[in-house]
C-alpha cells in the first residue's frame, strides 16, 4: 500500500467522472447532481410529493428506479442518495447495515445504471433517534471522535455497495481522513471523498429536514457547523479537508454564499462543488408558483451566479426541470 501519494486518477477513471470534474464550459449535465430520496418503505413504488419542496419526492426503491431511468434517458449523469430508514437507534444502524436503503438502492441502481455516477451521502442524522450527526453524550453533547467509526463504516459499505463516490456531510473534525484511510484498508482507494468541507449552520436547510426527517430531537448544530458569519474558516476547513484526502470539496448553501464559493475555488487546488440547498431551491419554486418571478429566468440565473463564483459541479434540485426542458447541454 502507497501511503500519502496523490491520487489523481480518482478523477479520470470513467467518463462520468471525468465529465463531473470538468473545470470550465457553459452548464453542463455532467456536472450537475440531482438529489434523491430513498424510503425504506414495504411498498417499493412509495413516492410522496414533499409539502416544502414542490416537485421533489420521496421515493421507494422502485419509484427511484423509475425516476432515475427516465431522467438517465434525457441525459442525468450523477445523483447524490439521502436515505430514509425504516427504524432509528442511537447507533445509527441503518447508516452501515449491509441491506440499509441507500445500500439497496446502490445495488440497484448500478444494476440497472451502470454507467451512472452514484453519489452518497455520509451522514448519520437520518438514522439517529435523535436527529444529530454523531453520538450524543450524556450531557447531550455530540462526540466527534466516537462518531469517525461509525462514519467510516458507513463510507465502506456504501463502496461496497457500488457507490462510484462518498460524500461525508457531518462536519466531524478529522473525518476525511479516518474514512480515506477505512476506504484504503478495506480496497477502495480508488473511490473519491466528496467533502461537505465548508457547511454553514444555515437556515437555508429547513425544507430538507422534512425531505430527510432529520430534524435535531433537541438543540441544533452549530457546535459542528460552521457560522455563517465566517470566511476566514471556510479556507481553514477546506485546506484541512485536501490534507486528509479529500479530492471534491462541497460549499453549503450555494447562492448566498458566493463570496466562499470563490474564496474557496482561489485557495484550494480541488474540483469545487456547491449545493443550492433545499431553502435556495423552495424559494424560488414559491415566488414563481405565487406569479411573482420567472421561475425559469430566476432558476437559471441563480445557478449562473453560482457557476461564475467559482463552483465547477453544483447539487441542485433544479436538475430534473433542466434536463426536461434541454436547458443543460448534454455532454
Amino acid at each position: 500500500m502507497l501511503d500519502n501519494i496523490f491520487r489523481g486518477r480518482r478523477l479520470r477513471q470513467s467518463p462520468a467522472m471525468r465529465s463531473l470534474c470538468r473545470e470550465t464550459g457553459p452548464l453542463l449535465a455532467g456536472q450537475l447532481i440531482m438529489p434523491y430520496f430513498v424510503v425504506d418503505n414495504p411498498d417499493p413504488g412509495f413516492a410522496r410529493e414533499i409539502p416544502a419542496m414542490p416537485g421533489q419526492m420521496q421515493l421507494g426503491l422502485d419509484a427511484l428506479k423509475a425516476r432515475v431511468g427516465r431522467y438517465h434517458e434525457l441525459g442525468l449523469k450523477a445523483l447524490i442518495l439521502f436515505g430514509i430508514p425504516a427504524h432509528k437507534d442511537e447507533q445509527a444502524s441503518g447508516a452501515y447495515a449491509e441491506n440499509g436503503i441507500v445500500q439497496r438502492a446502490c445495488r440497484m441502481l448500478k444494476s440497472e445504471f451502470p454507467g451512472l455516477l452514484i453519489i452518497t451521502d455520509v451522514c448519520l442524522c437520518e438514522y439517529m433517534s435523535h436527529g444529530h450527526c454523531g453520538i450524543i453524550t450524556a450531557d447531550g453533547a455530540v462526540e466527534n471522535d466516537a462518531t469517525l467509526p461509525l462514519l467510516a463504516r458507513t463510507a465502506v459499505s456504501h463502496a461496497q455497495a457500488g457507490a462510484d463516490i462518498v460524500a461525508p456531510s457531518d462536519m466531524m473534525d478529522g473525518r476525511v481522513g479516518f474514512l480515506r484511510n477505512a476506504l484504503d484498508q478495506a480496497g477502495f482507494s480508488m473511490t473519491p471523498i466528496m467533502s461537505y468541507a465548508v457547511k454553514y449552520a444555515s437556515a437555508y436547510y429547513g425544507p430538507f429536514r422534512e425531505a430527510a426527517e432529520s430534524a435535531p430531537a433537541c438543540g441544533d448544530r452549530k457546535s459542528y457547523q460552521m457560522d455563517p458569519a465566517n470566511w476566514r474558516e471556510a479556507i481553514r476547513e477546506a485546506r484541512a479537508d485536501l490534507e486528509e484526502g479529500a479530492d471534491i470539496l462541497i460549499v453549503k448553501p450555494a447562492g448566498p454564499y458566493g463570496d466562499i464559493i470563490r474564496l474557496v475555488a482561489e485557495n484550494c487546488d480541488a474540483p469545487i462543488c456547491a449545493y443550492q440547498v433545499s431553502g435556495e431551491y423552495s424559494l424560488i419554486r414559491a415566488a414563481a408558483q405565487q406569479g411573482w418571478v420567472n421561475g425559469e429566468a430566476v432558476m437559471l440565473e441563480s445557478l449562473t451566479g453560482i457557476k461564475r463564483a467559482g463552483a465547477g459541479i453544483i447539487i441542485t434540485y433544479f436538475t430534473e426541470e433542466l434536463l426536461d426542458k434541454g436547458l443543460a447541454v448534454r455532454n
